[in-house]
């Protein structure tokens, strides 16, 4: 066993066997609206739960779309059930943040994390950090190590991408790309001159490019990591240029009927436990003392584009119109 997987394995045992000692201070039900997997969702209230084994807690569990759909649609309708809100992208929580959905948690302690990693203002904070990259399969000529690589010749025909209009880290994910690369959105009228395909969603990438049916694709950094390790035919690349990153923020709303618990629950995902949490689950934490999971480099080799989450809200539908007029979708 390597060293990440024992610690991996010991992190696992010690927060789903509540080794932790339980803390009974909070109390009461908590609903969690999430666009988690569900069994990332469950071990997560589990987790919870272990320390904090009075709160009631539950969870509602669809795509950031839909979650969001129910949730505004609640609003409208005269209040939400839910209380905690765990979904994909910042995007997202900034528009809520506007419109005053969100209630700020002043006393949450982020003084570990890189200023910048959370809201300012403290009404929204990043849990991870889902970077997206280069999937490509073992039998490609070309071994691709930039962005670059997917307009060369090598790749025409043979480069595949989630949508932006289906996929909100793929939205970001474009934003970020067309703010940092030379060119702008040049880099993706390139990429469609080039043969790239963009539909679906990080899924569709995945099966695509293990299939063989593409050599090369754009994709969240945990699927072809771990589709690797149980022997697909698939590499991830970290590009050169840096990684664009998505950090599946958590947040109180403003209406919740039990603020108390709900900031138990925010303070629990951000601190070291429950961000060994995040790495026994498989993914890149957002704190930065806590390691990468296996297949993953070390930190000091990922390098991260930046990103507003603010300033992306501002020019999304004109950034989703863009693509639109590129890839005629």
């Amino acid at each position: 066993m390597t060293r990440n997987s024992a610690r991996m394995t010991l992190a696992a045992t010690a927060l789903f066997l509540g080794f932790a000692t339980p803390t009974i201070a909070q109390s009461g039900k908590l609903v969690l609206y999430t666009s988690q997997p569900n069994t990332d969702a469950q071990q997560t209230i589990d987790a919870f739960k272990a320390k904090y084994p009075n709160v009631d807690i539950s969870f509602v569990r669809d795509g950031t779309p839909r979650v969001i759909a129910k949730l505004q649609a609640e609003i409208t309708a005269g209040g939400s059930q839910a209380d905690v809100l765990l979904i994909a992208d910042s995007v997202t929580m900034e528009s809520l943040k506007r419109d005053g959905h969100l209630l700020p948690h002043s006393g949450a302690d982020i003084s570990a994390y890189p200023v910048g990693v959370h809201d300012a203002g403290k009404t929204w904070f990043a849990t991870k950090l889902i970077t997206t990259g280069i999937v490509y399969h073992s039998s490609a000529p070309m071994k691709p190590s930039s962005w670059l690589d997917l307009i060369k010749l090598a790749a025409k025909g043979q480069v595949t991408m989630p949508s932006p209009l289906t996929s909100g880290a793929a939205m970001i994910h474009a934003t970020t790309l067309a703010a940092t690369l030379p060119g702008g959105w040049a880099y993706f009228e390139q990429l469609k001159a080039n043969g790239a395909q963009a539909a679906g969603g990080n899924g569709n990438v995945l099966k695509s490019v293990a299939g063989g049916e593409k050599l090369y694709g754009m994709i969240v950094d945990f699927m072809p990591i771990r589709e690797k390790a149980k022997g697909a035919p698939v590499e991830f690349v970290f590009p050169t240029e840096g990684v664009s990153t998505i950090s599946e923020p958590v947040a109180i709303l403003r209406s919740t009927k039990n603020p108390e618990a709900a900031k138990a629950f925010v303070d629990f995902l951000i601190s070291r436990q429950g961000q060994e949490l995040a790495l026994a689950q498989g993914y890149m934490p957002a704190h930065p003392g806590v390691s990468l999971p296996a297949g993953f480099p070390v930190r000091d080799v990922i390098s991260v584009m930046s990103f507003d989450a603010t300033k992306a809200l501002a020019s999304s539908e004109a950034d989703k119109a863009r693509f639109t007029q590129i890839f005629g979708q």
